[in-house]
């Protein structure tokens, strides 16, 4: 028996990379710990610059997020189109999942290329509780993305009721 390594093909490292982004996809905790615990490094990223934190946090998977965090996985990297994984748990509505990047060090206020906010995607989709829990945290809902719309006017232009509703008796 030979303790040469046999380095994978370039097919085979990218049939492997894709399987280990869907272990993020699917959420697959146990896994993601184990491959990161082996050295897989948790800031890697696919071909649209969506690391495994923004695949399993996207996908709801907060126990995944949990351990890419503890792994050291760095919540503030957007992806090729500029989002967060703060952001992205914010439209889908994934409480939890906020809650974890925030306690994991993701930015309240960090935006996208555009300004966008977590704040502002939440109020965008309805989001009532993710948009209490961010400004508890410290979300400005006056602040402007870069074409000067508000969380406020971002909910009115959406039509979600709730939210708007939630931000004009908070902004008086």
């Amino acid at each position: 028996m030979s303790d040469q390594s046999r380095q994978m093909t370039p097919e085979e490292a990218a049939e492997f990379a894709e399987q280990v982004f869907n272990k993020a996809r699917e959420g697959d905790a146990a896994m993601m710990a184990a491959l990161l615990t082996k050295g897989l490094p948790p800031n890697l990223r696919n071909h649209k610059g969506d690391t495994l934190l923004m695949l399993a946090a996207y996908h709801g998977h907060v126990e995944t997020v949990k351990v890419l965090l503890e792994h050291k996985a760095d919540p503030e990297i957007r992806n090729d189109n500029g989002q967060s994984p703060i952001a992205g748990a914010a439209f889908k509505g994934d409480l939890a999942t906020v809650k974890a990047l925030v306690e994991g060090g993701a930015q309240v206020e960090g935006s996208s290329f555009d300004g966008r906010t977590a704040l502002m995607m939440a109020a965008m989709f309805n989001r009532v509780e993710i948009v209490d829990y961010l400004i508890t945290k410290g979300a400005d809902p006056k602040a402007k993305d870069a074409n000067g719309v508000t969380a406020l006017d971002a909910a009115k232009t959406m039509g979600a009721v709730d939210t708007t509703a939630q931000l004009q008796t908070l902004l008086g």
